[in-house]
């Protein structure tokens, strides 16, 4: 376990800014067959093209028009406008008269599983939530990044506002901490040349050397804690995860009244993430 509160305290300067970096065709007429629900409008076109897609998707080694107007009841004519759009829109292609699934439907498919995959880690995270009673955080590192990917609290148990920048803070905050330990020493030297350490709070380190021996100390798979170094009131405790080659944590935070609950329900979170990850280690890796 590392403990990274000793630092003197010392007053703290104006805070550092914070960053935040979000179609619709002319209606039709709705298909004639299909009785339209009280208070709605149903867009024909769409539903036949939607049909379309769905009998492609069918016949992995491709169907000619023909056969998908037959499967989906619909006029050839239709189907070949329909089919033609489709193409030219880049969610189907075209080959020796075969119709298969374009990049367009491909990347919505790919991102359907990326959002099942995200719903699963955040399912997980509010499991651990309710069951240790505090809030919980998921994020990793990628592309010279600190990235948070997902956070489940409560009202009753409210995580830790960002009201500095976490990725311009990582030297400050557990998660980012955490995530920093498990890098080389090169790519530590970069994330700190372009986020410089700087005191946030009293209890913050005060320069990029104790920085980086602070980080040199820490031991691989152990909680990483820190108290008030990143928001006065709260200390936070991390879980370094490795998947791979990426660098993730899970993290917990608490009010500094209930600092004794900190390291106990770390263990607890580490113990739960023994039992769960061999499930969520594709999803922490979205």
């Amino acid at each position: 376990m590392v403990d990274t509160a000793s630092a003197v305290p010392q007053s703290p300067p104006a805070r550092p800014r914070s960053s935040t970096p979000p179609l619709q065709r002319p209606p039709r007429t709705a298909l004639p067959e299909q009785p339209q629900p009280p208070g709605s409008t149903l867009i024909g076109s769409v539903q036949r093209a939607m049909r379309l897609l769905e009998s492609v998707a069918e016949h992995e080694d491709g169907a000619p028009a023909k056969q998908l107007a037959r499967e989906t009841g619909l006029a050839l004519p239709t189907a070949y406008h329909l089919l033609r759009t489709l193409v030219h829109e880049g969610y189907l292609r075209r080959d020796k008269g075969l119709f298969f699934l374009g990049e367009a439907a491909e990347r919505l498919g790919s991102s359907g599983a990326a959002q099942k995959r995200r719903s699963t880690v955040a399912d997980t995270l509010a499991h651990w939530r309710d069951l240790i009673g505090v809030p919980v955080y998921y994020a990793r590192y990628r592309d010279g990044e600190i990235e948070i990917m997902c956070v489940s609290d409560t009202p009753g148990n409210p995580a830790v506002e960002e009201w500095a920048d976490f990725r311009e803070t990582g030297h400050a905050h557990a998660i980012g901490q955490c995530l920093l330990s498990q890098l080389d020493e090169q790519a530590r030297r970069d994330h700190l040349d372009r986020y410089p350490v700087q005191a946030i709070t009293p209890y913050t380190v005060r320069d990029d050397h104790s920085q980086l021996r602070r980080l040199e100390r820490m031991r691989r798979m152990e909680p990483v804690v820190e108290r008030q170094e990143y928001a006065l009131g709260t200390v936070c405790a991390a879980i370094p995860i490795t998947v791979g080659a990426t660098a993730a944590t899970m993290a917990i935070s608490l009010p500094v009244r209930h600092a004794d609950r900190l390291l106990p329900a770390a263990r607890q979170l580490q113990s739960e993430i023994g039992r769960r990850l061999g499930s969520i280690a594709i999803s922490i890796s979205i």
